[in-house]
C-alpha cells in the first residue's frame, strides 16, 4: 500500500524548514549506507546527533501524531526520529532495500521498518530528477510530490531517487514499526475503517455501523504483533 498524505506541512513551515537546511552542515549520505547501498548512494544527509536535525526531528514525529490519515494507515507503534537528506549535483540513490531492523541512537530499543516515509522539502520546480521510485506489487510508483507532502509505502519495497540534475532536492525521511506487521493487513484495515467512516458520514443511525467497527477492532486485535 502506497499512501500519500497531502499537506503535512504548510508553505509557511516548509520555507523555515529549508531556509535552516540550506544553511546546515551537511556531510557524506555514505555514512549510514549498508554494505550493499553504499556503492549507489550519492548524497548528503545530516550527521544523527546534528542539535538542528533533532530538533526538526521531533517537530515532524509530534505532527504524524496528529495527523489522522497517517495514524489510520500506519497504525504506528514506534516512528524513528526522521532524517534529512540534500541532492544535487546528479546526486542519486540506486535501487536498494532499507534495513529491516533499526537501533534507535542512545537506547537498547529496536525499530522494526514495517512501512518507509518521505517528507519532500522541495517542490518539484526547483529541481530536475529526484523521483522516488518504489517497486512492488502492482509495479512502479514514481513520486514527486509538493513540499511538504509525504509518501508512506512498505519498507519491504525495493526504490531509488533518480539523479537530481539541476537545483537540490531537500527531503526528510523515516521508517515506521506498524502495530500490524502485514502491509496486506493493514491495507484492508484501511479500507475497512474508511468505509465505517463514509457510511458514518452519510448514514450516522445505520446499525450495520456498529458491526463494522466491531470487526475492525476485533481483526485489529488479532493481527497485532503488541
Amino acid at each position: 500500500m502506497v499512501i500519500e498524505i497531502p499537506e503535512l506541512l504548510d508553505k509557511a513551515e516548509v520555507r523555515a524548514i529549508r531556509a535552516q537546511l540550506n544553511a546546515a552542515d551537511w556531510h557524506d549520505g555514505r555514512g549510514t549506507a549498508g554494505h550493499r547501498a553504499i556503492s549507489v548512494k550519492t548524497n548528503l544527509q545530516l550527521h544523527l546527533d546534528d542539535p538542528l536535525a533533532q530538533d526538526l526531528g521531533k517537530r515532524l514525529v509530534e505532527r504524524l501524531g496528529q495527523t489522522q490519515l497517517f495514524i489510520a494507515s500506519a497504525l504506528p507503534a514506534r516512528i524513528m526520529s526522521p532524517r534529512f537528506n540534500r541532492y544535487e549535483n546528479s546526486g542519486a540513490y540506486g535501487n536498494h532495500v532499507d534495513n529491516a531492523i533499526f537501533s534507535v541512537p542512545g537506547t537498547q530499543a529496536h525499530v522494526r521498518t514495517d512501512l518507509s516515509a518521505t517528507i519532500f522539502l522541495s517542490d518539484p520546480e526547483d529541481y530536475d530528477g529526484g523521483e522516488l521510485v518504489i517497486d512492488d506489487l502492482f509495479g512502479e510508483h514514481r513520486v514527486k510530490l509538493q513540499a511538504g507532502h509525504m509518501i508512506l509505502y512498505p519498507g519491504s519495497s525495493l526504490h531509488r531517487v533518480t539523479p537530481v540534475t539541476r537545483g537540490v532536492r531537500f527531503a526528510a525521511f523515516t521508517w515506521i514499526q506498524s502495530f500490524v506487521a502485514q502491509d496486506l493487513q493493514r491495507s484492508l484495515l484501511f479500507d475497512l475503517d474508511n468505509a465505517i467512516q463514509d457510511l458514518t458520514a452519510d448514514h450516522p443511525d445505520h446499525g450495520a455501523i456498529d458491526t463494522l467497527t466491531n470487526v475492525y477492532h476485533n481483526l485489529l486485535r488479532q493481527w497485532s504483533t503488541t
